[in-house]
This record gives structure tokens, sequence and C-alpha cells, in this order.
């Protein structure tokens, strides 16, 4: 950027408006938690000051310093010439409110299944008290697991992750939360090191991302871990698991909360025999699904 340009910039609208135009114009892809360029440039200017997101009004005509702008215009640089999701490069996600670190050890936070555990699962379950032991499948950075603690407050929660890195990121989130009492971490493939242990509720956002997809991917998406997102050639190579074993690891009356992506089709196909309840999100009917402990295989 010129010198010229730069001494242009002296408030934060400046800057925001700056950034939406480079990203407009740099033909970045958004899906970490950020609808599109607008919500970006916000996103990262924002926390990049440690300034509140819902506050962004109260503070658009703010002066800034020589150094913050300095410091934005690079930041702003960084994600466009590297590509890297704004929460990569803040150590920073949001989901519903929750605020959790997240370095490329794990997967951006950004499951639908937190809208649906924003409002305690109603009306499927109708006492948040009543549910006392909780598994979050493919837990990545913690971040489901710590909402279902916060959100029931009588469960404690098995986190599992086959990543030993992911789950040191969720660790550090768990520590941040003060929940190392009731949220245990495990090292597992799947169900394989929960034992017999049975629960109230298993929530899985698994990888479900098709072959072809992969390969397809915007850049932005491949510094997350490949083995958060690929999920075979069809997608469903892990979905299929799970729902092969979950039976075994639920409580009578137990439910599990899958997301699928794109995948709804596809699944109803493999697993007619499944009666699978579709839960309504911001993404529409088709990304995740409920199933009940005895109408699972």
């Amino acid at each position: 950027m010129s010198i010229d340009a730069q001494a242009n910039l002296r408030t934060l609208r400046d800057v925001l408006r700056y950034a939406v135009t480079r990203f407009s114009e740099s033909g970045l892809h958004f899906g970490h938690g950020q609808a599109d360029a607008f919500d970006e440039a916000v996103f990262l200017v924002m926390r990049s000051l440690h300034l509140p997101l819902e506050r962004l009004d109260v503070f658009l005509d703010a002066y800034l310093t020589h150094a913050e702008i300095n410091s934005l215009l690079q930041v702003i640089d960084l994600r466009i010439k590297k590509r890297l999701p704004a929460a990569y490069l803040l150590k920073e996600a949001w989901l519903q409110g929750y605020k959790f670190y997240i370095d490329t050890r794990a997967i951006v936070p950004r499951s639908f299944i937190g809208e649906l555990l924003k409002d305690g699962l109603e009306p499927w379950i109708q006492d948040p008290r009543a549910i006392t032991d909780v598994l979050d499948l493919c837990t990545g950075s913690g971040a489901l697991a710590i909402m279902a603690a916060d959100i029931f407050p009588s469960a404690k929660v098995d986190a599992v992750d086959i990543s030993r890195e992911a789950l040191a990121v969720a660790q550090r989130n768990v520590a941040d939360y003060e929940l190392q009492d009731r949220v245990r971490l495990i090292e597992s493939d799947l169900f394989e090191a929960v034992g017999s242990r049975r629960y109230d509720l298993i929530l899985c956002n698994p990888p479900y991302v098709t072959d072809a997809s992969m390969a397809r991917l915007p850049k932005e998406y491949t510094h997350e871990p490949k083995l958060a997102l690929a999920g075979g050639v069809d997608g469903l190579d892990v979905i299929r698991r799970v729902l092969r074993e979950a039976r075994n690891h639920l409580k009578r009356g137990g439910l599990l909360v899958m997301e699928v992506g794109g995948n709804r089709s596809a699944v109803e196909k493999q697993f007619k025999d499944i009666p699978m309840t579709w839960l309504t999100t911001s993404a529409g009917d088709d990304m995740v699904f409920l199933a009940r402990q005895e109408d699972l295989p």
C-alpha cells in the first residue's frame, strides 16, 4: 500500500472500507464463521483491536493510531496473501457467543449443531438438567463439548478425537472455561476408547467432504487438518461407522445428533431403515439429523 493511500486511512470506518474492497477484489472465500467480505473485515479488524463485535457502531468513527493502522494493514495483507481464515490469523473463533482459542491443529469451529445446542435441543430435550452423560465425537477444538457442558449443567462430557494435536487445542479451551472436572478429553478412533459407557446424548460433526469436493476446496480450507474434513469417496466413511455403532453407546431413549453437510440424500438412501428427524438450522433442514437409540441398527 502506498504511503499516500495509508495516510488517508484515519478512522475505523476507513480501514473497514479498505478491507472490504481488498477482500472483494482478491476473490477470497468466506466459510469459517463469516458470510462475506464485510463480515470478515469486521471480525478481523474489530478483534485485532480487541473490540467487541456487537459494538461496531460505537467505534466506527474512532481515530486509530499510526501503529494500529499499520498493524491492521499487515493482517489484512496476510489474509489476502496466505488465504488463511481470519480465525487462524487471530487465534480466535466464536460459535453462538462462545469464544474459543484456535490454530491450524484443529478445524475452525462452525458446526450448525451449535445453533441447536444453544436452544438446549428443545423440544427433543425437555429438561436440560436430566442430561447427565454427553459424548462429543470428532470434537476438534472442543467447542461443542464445552457448549454442552454449559447448557446441560448436570452433565459429564466426553470429548473424543483421533487427533492428538486437535485435543491439545481442546485442552486449552476446556481450561479457559475451567471445565476440567466435567469435560474429559479422549484420544480415540470414534468409540474405540470409550469402553462400555453409555450416554444420554451423542453429538457428532464428523468429516463429511467427498473426495471430489476435497480436490476442489478453496485455499482457505487447505489450512485445516485434512483428517477433519475428508469423508471418503461419498463423504460417508465416518458417518457410516457412527450410525452402525452408536446404539451400543446410547442409553435407552438416548439421542444421536449428527451433522452431515450436503449429504442428506446419500444418508437417507443408505440408511432408509433408520427414522431420522432433520432439524432446522440457519442453513436449512438438510444439515443435521436426530435419531433415537431404539431406531438405530
